[in-house]
């Protein structure tokens, strides 16, 4: 890597992006509404070229949520609410239970696990952010565990590495269609911290940001 990519990467700065967003957006209809909101805010910092649902690799299926071909830079996004609803800004918001944290947790690992995949097999690729937004506070807090997605826990200060995989109990209509194991081959310590807190009950907002290098 170069000395001016690696100062391109450096400036780069996820949680300044989210911060200058919260300040303009601090809740959001839905993640695609979550996804061109943050489009639009790096594109206004970095004056950057974008590229949404962006497929890394000619001959596979999967993409990512935003690349910016510039920096070298993949992101994904999560957005994961409990049912709140609330006005802002004259609009009102209602947002949806997404009652499943198992299938939440499991999906952000995912996205991390996707992310290594792609700065590992693209020589274009020099950092990737894994952004998960949520008003669960399920997400955050270290729980009493005994679920079946105790390997795939976020809470603070979590170390996240190696091999994860459903406990043993984990019934098929809770893991369909996420039943194969993770495994990362980096290791990160998990951060939250906070976006935006709204006058009304489970309207703060916290985020989660895995950089992969």
């Amino acid at each position: 890597m170069s000395l001016i990519e690696e100062e391109r990467i450096a400036i780069f700065d996820m949680h300044a992006v989210m911060e200058r967003l919260a300040v303009r957006r601090p809740i959001f209809h839905s993640e695609a509404d979550f996804q061109r909101a943050l489009a639009g805010q790096i594109e206004e910092m970095h004056a950057c070229e974008i590229s949404l649902e962006h497929k890394p690799f000619p001959n596979d299926e999967m993409q990512v949520d935003i690349w910016l071909p510039t920096e070298g830079v993949a992101i994904e996004l999560k957005r994961r609410t409990r049912s709140v609803q609330v006005e802002h800004g004259g609009e009102q918001f209602t947002l949806k239970n997404h009652s499943a944290e198992d299938q939440g947790r499991y999906d952000y690992v995912k996205d991390v696990q996707r992310l290594e995949k792609v700065v590992d097999g693209l020589d274009a690729a020099r950092a990737g952010f894994a952004v998960l937004l949520t008003n669960d506070p399920l997400y955050w807090n270290r729980g009493r565990g005994g679920t079946i997605s105790d390997a795939f826990f976020l809470y603070e200060g979590r170390h996240l590495a190696g091999r994860m995989e459903w406990a043993a109990h984990a019934r098929k209509g809770s893991t369909q269609g996420r039943e194969e194991p993770l495994s990362l081959r980096g290791s990160y310590d998990l951060r939250w911290r906070d976006y935006s807190d709204l006058p009304v009950k489970y309207a703060q907002f916290r985020y989660l940001v895995v950089k992969v290098n």
